[in-house]
């Protein structure tokens, strides 16, 4: 089914205040994954766009970082006003080009323009300190600078709240930016930027530049002095890429990278509340998510129940394009993510899983994968190992605790992890022993504004969302004096 393509679309790179084409007018195109029709045509940004951005930001920069903390905060609650007005236009949009469910997009809506509220307040809090020292008699003064002109880059999955949850704190810390949406979803990010502009952010103070030369444009202005920080979510190999290019001009990296989460379900969990927590942690945003959860851990005694009722609520999940009526189960956003998922289900299932509902690549038009729940998964399984990224759930039996937290962190990765348990004593302790960045305690969604979102391991540096996302675009200056 073909949805109305809105006639309102940004498609032009935003510098300086204003829209104008790529240097060499090239462009490229943007297409609904579910139908796989063309959108739009987007500007295609080059190095040379990419220095121009750079020479907004930093000649906007001295104006911005001297605008007193208030009226930079009034900016961003003007900014979550707006987005919250124009959320429905905004989650349309956003399943046309991400193929994600319009109730997904919705609800990302709501997550993204949170951050601009919560930045709001935040950015009345930048407190310092002062103390006499107790050796030299001297006051130690340390206050928090705006670090600079910020390189944000943002992956498809989340086209507006990956954005917002960057430019929020940056512009809070009286940072300006450039921010580089992924390929695959400029659209949302530039219709963003009509928002900022309306809000009252002046001119250069964020700026966008949608471009397929991802690697070349970031690897210019990481190279480039006049950048700071850089903010990147997305794969841990993309992040391992730019933080060599960062390291040559020691830029203050903040790395939201990949995730293997695990969801751990003890024998004395409430069952049902557990597999409503595990819909959620796989399949919100069709499991398109680093904090999705991947690989399940059911103790033997409750694993049949546990399989049986959530491949039945699986199963049961309309799929379709996003923008259809009831639809809760979207289309992935490219065939290479469509066809990665249906290899690690073929691989598992060949080396002895089985598929309790999916398991068996969709026909037609359109990057569908089924949902699906495997059981009997072996360790040898390929999706044990990675981000599967797409709507499936692989389950593993354990009876052991001390085992189950070895397997759970036999991972380089360590952004999330689940525990579903009736016992509060046993899953702190869990909690304690897993090796990730945030635990789920009887609950499947994790993500929010007001907390420090971020891994260990390979899965990142650094935080996004609370006080500490907006520490990441301040430097911190002591100032020794006597008096």
């Amino acid at each position: 089914m073909k949805h109305e393509i809105p006639s309102r679309l940004a498609t032009e790179l935003y510098i300086a205040g204003r829209w104008r084409d790529a240097s060499d007018g090239g462009t490229f195109p943007v297409y609904d994954p579910a139908t796989e029709e063309k959108i739009a045509d987007v500007a295609n940004g080059t190095v040379e766009d990419a220095i121009a951005a750079v020479d907004a930001a930093q000649a906007a920069f001295a104006g911005w970082a001297a605008t007193k903390p208030r009226e930079r905060a009034e900016i961003l609650r003007c900014a979550f006003d707006i987005l919250t007005r124009e959320k429905d236009r905004f989650a349309r949009l956003m399943t046309l080009e991400n193929g994600k469910s319009l109730a997904d997009s919705q609800g990302e809506m709501a997550y993204a323009a949170e951050f601009f509220r919560w930045y709001a307040e935040e950015a009345v809090r930048n407190i310092g300190q002062v103390m006499h020292s107790p050796a030299s008699g001297a006051r130690i003064l340390a206050h928090h600078k705006p670090a600079g002109v910020a390189l944000l880059i943002t992956p498809w999955n989340f086209p507006a709240a990956m954005g917002t949850r960057k430019i929020g704190p940056a512009l809070a810390a009286g940072c300006t930016v450039v921010i580089k949406p992924a390929s695959e979803t400029p659209l949302t990010m530039l219709a963003l930027m009509e928002v900022l502009e309306e809000a009252g952010v002046p001119a250069g103070v964020v700026n966008a530049l949608p471009s397929r030369a991802s690697g070349k444009v970031a690897d210019a202005m990481l190279h480039d002095p006049r950048v700071r920080v850089v903010s990147f979510t997305g794969s841990t190999a993309v992040g391992r890429t730019l933080l060599k290019s960062a390291a040559d001009n020691v830029v203050k990296p903040a790395m939201e990278l990949g995730g293997n989460a695990p969801f751990i379900v003890c024998a004395d969990a409430d069952i049902d509340a557990a597999v409503e927590g595990a819909i959620l942690a796989k399949m919100r945003n069709i499991g398109e998510a680093c904090t999705a959860a991947n690989r399940f851990y059911i103790h033997d005694n409750v694993h049949d129940a546990f399989a049986e009722k959530l491949a039945i609520r699986m199963g049961a999940m309309r799929m379709g394009h996003g923008l259809a009526e009831g639809v809760q189960v979207g289309s992935l956003v490219n065939a290479e993510t469509r066809d990665k998922v249906a290899g690690f289900v073929e691989d598992a299932l060949e080396k002895g899983a089985r598929a309790l509902c999916g398991g068996r690549r969709h026909e037609g038009r359109g990057f569908f994968y089924p949902p699906t729940v495997l059981v009997d998964v072996p360790d040898t399984a390929k999706l044990l190992c990675d981000e599967i990224f797409g709507p499936v759930a692989a389950l593993q039996r354990f009876s052991d605790e001390d085992e189950v937290v070895c397997r759970a962190n036999d991972t380089e990765y360590g952004l999330v992890a689940y525990i579903y348990t009736r016992d509060q004593k046993r899953g702190l302790g869990l909690a304690e022993r897993l090796e990730f960045g945030m635990i789920g305690l009887n609950r499947g969604l994790v993500s929010d504004a007001a907390a420090p979102f971020g891994g260990v391991k390979q899965s990142g540096l650094g935080r996004e969302g609370g006080h500490e996302g907006l520490m990441e675009f301040l430097e911190t200056q002591y100032v020794s004096a006597e008096w």
